[in-house]
């Protein structure tokens, strides 16, 4: 039995970072680098914003930060 933490789910069309959370799984910061229709995902705990919370890239790519430094959790998949 193996355990592995999503450390490289597949890329959306519209990412524009991906970081590693403190175990190595992706926090995908998606959307455009202008206006205000960027979001954050975590892969790892699979926390995003609780409502629809579209920011511009600047602000969005803080709390993508923020989260990916406090974060521990992984998905792990059985193999």
């Amino acid at each position: 039995m193996k355990l592995s933490p999503n450390t490289a789910p597949v890329e959306p069309d519209d990412l524009l970072i991906r970081m590693h959370n403190q175990v190595g799984a992706a926090v995908d910061v998606t959307g455009s680098r202008h206006g205000t229709d960027s979001r954050w995902d975590c892969h790892g705990c699979g926390a995003h914003p609780q409502f629809p919370e579209l920011d511009s890239l600047f602000t969005i790519r803080a709390k993508a930060n923020a989260h990916a430094a406090a974060c521990r959790a992984a998905y792990h998949r059985l193999a």
